[in-house]
């Protein structure tokens, strides 16, 4: 009789840590989610903020985009000015 005593109250410790387990992944599923919701929204921010930096760049005239880029760094904007001309372009992607 003992050792079906012992089986009962491991199953039913068993069972009450699967609703442990349930009630911890529930929580951690709805986190997630949270997450992954606040994730898109800043990826969309970012973008959005992205986007407008390019807009405000391209209304830029070249002279002062030199003037930034010189700046910034001056081995590198000697390095551009010494290959080639800038271009809008160039200007977006820092090439």
């Amino acid at each position: 009789m003992s050792s079906i005593n012992d089986l009962v109250d491991r199953v039913e410790r068993l069972l009450v840590r699967h609703e442990e387990q349930k009630r911890t992944n529930t929580l951690l599923e709805q986190q997630v989610q949270a997450l992954t919701l606040e994730r898109d929204s800043l990826r969309s921010r970012l973008s959005a903020a992205r986007s407008r930096i390019d807009a405000l760049l391209d209304r830029l005239p070249m002279e002062v985009t030199d003037l930034l880029d010189s700046a910034e760094s001056p081995a590198a904007a000697s390095a551009q000015d010494a290959a080639s001309p800038s271009s809008p372009e160039s200007r977006k992607t820092g090439a």
